[in-house]
């Protein structure tokens, strides 16, 4: 698991995504979405304005990231 550190309060699923180079631009998120195995707290996520907070444990396919 991979940490990622948060500045701010929150981030979207979105900014996160175009952070961890997934896609290249927020435009691409909702593609990306429907696409990939997307999961928050182990739900899966659908929403490219899903806020993220410290302490949440996002997957992206395979790989696992918890916020900081």
């Amino acid at each position: 698991m991979e940490i990622f550190q948060i500045q701010g309060e929150f981030i979207t699923i979105s900014q996160l995504l175009k952070v961890l180079d997934y896609i290249g631009s927020g435009g691409e998120s909702k593609f990306f979405l429907l696409e990939n195995e997307v999961l928050l707290n182990e739900a899966v996520v659908f929403e490219k304005k899903k806020k993220i907070f410290r302490g949440d444990i996002v997957k992206i396919n395979s790989k696992r990231y918890l916020m900081k």
